[in-house]
């Protein structure tokens, strides 16, 4: 566990990265391997579906509908509920958190509307827990467009045009950090499993 997360009791690990890199399918598959090593695992994602993700989803099909100041504001508000309801007191009773995209998404989505990375994540980590873990998961935009286009066959949203996660892509790569690590996402699912087990291992002693 890294030092500045030692007075809490359950572990933290989050997972990063554009669009179409398996974020959910690889949370999905590591939270088996824990559970059946007799953990409590909380998997959960933001934007949430509460009061403010609501909001959030609303914007991936019109982002003109709000300014970037008042976008950054709902993510920074689903946040502190999250935070409030999910993530805090699941630490506190010692559980393993498991987070789809947390404030180093905000970070890069945001920072590619214009705002500045490392003012937003000096302002969450205000009041949301750092992780003890960043898996950001790593591949060319082309193949995460393609993933999300032609695997799951959806119409690219707001926030996943190309141009866009070019931009977001560069924040992530730019993101430093003691607890970050880097996934190379370009294989199959049960070979991304194997790396994220690899850079898991020591955390939770497997």
């Amino acid at each position: 566990m890294t030092k500045h997360n030692r007075n809490r009791k359950g572990l933290f690990v989050v997972f990063e990265g554009i669009d179409g890199t398996g974020k959910t399918t690889q949370i999905e598959m590591l939270a088996r391997v824990l559970e059946q090593k007799g953990m409590t695992v909380v998997a959960t994602r933001e934007p949430t579906d509460g009061q403010y993700g609501q909001k959030i989803r609303k914007l991936f099909q019109d982002r003109s509908s709000a300014t970037p100041e008042q976008e950054l504001q709902l993510f920074m508000d689903d946040r502190r509920e999250h935070v409030r309801e999910v993530v805090a007191p699941a630490l506190a009773a010692g559980q393993v958190v498991l987070c789809d995209r947390y404030y180093f998404s905000t970070a890069a989505y945001q920072g590619a509307a214009g705002h500045d990375p490392r003012t937003i994540i000096a302002e969450n980590e205000k009041f949301a827990p750092i992780p003890d873990l960043v898996i950001i998961l790593e591949a060319p935009v082309a193949v995460g467009v393609h993933r999300v286009q032609k695997l799951r066959g959806e119409i690219l949203n707001d926030f996943e045009q190309e141009s866009m996660l070019d931009k977001v892509a560069a924040i992530f790569a730019d993101l430093e950090g003691d607890y970050i690590r880097r996934v190379d996402c370009t294989g199959d699912a049960a070979t991304v499993h194997r790396l994220v087990l690899d850079q898991v291992a020591e955390l939770f002693s497997l």
